[in-house]
């Protein structure tokens, strides 16, 4: 059993006669905005990462500043 063409017309004329097209409209401008944003958001962590970051002299450093706080 598979769905045919008259099946998905039918469901398309439901959600349109519930929703209505504006609803349905500013939904997918929602959608976009969101996959614009994901997208821009992704970009800028490539662009920061790309910079190899050595995680060991951070933490000598705050050791150091730890032993001269207690001094």
């Amino acid at each position: 059993m598979s769905i045919g063409f008259w099946q998905i017309a039918i469901v398309v004329i439901l959600v349109v006669l519930l929703f209505g097209r504006g609803k349905i409209s500013s939904l997918m401008g929602d959608v976009a905005k969101g996959i614009k944003s994901f997208k821009k958001g992704m970009a800028t962590d490539s662009n920061e990462d790309s910079e190899p970051k050595n995680i060991s002299e951070n933490n000598q450093d705050s050791n150091n500043q730890d032993s001269n706080n207690k001094e």
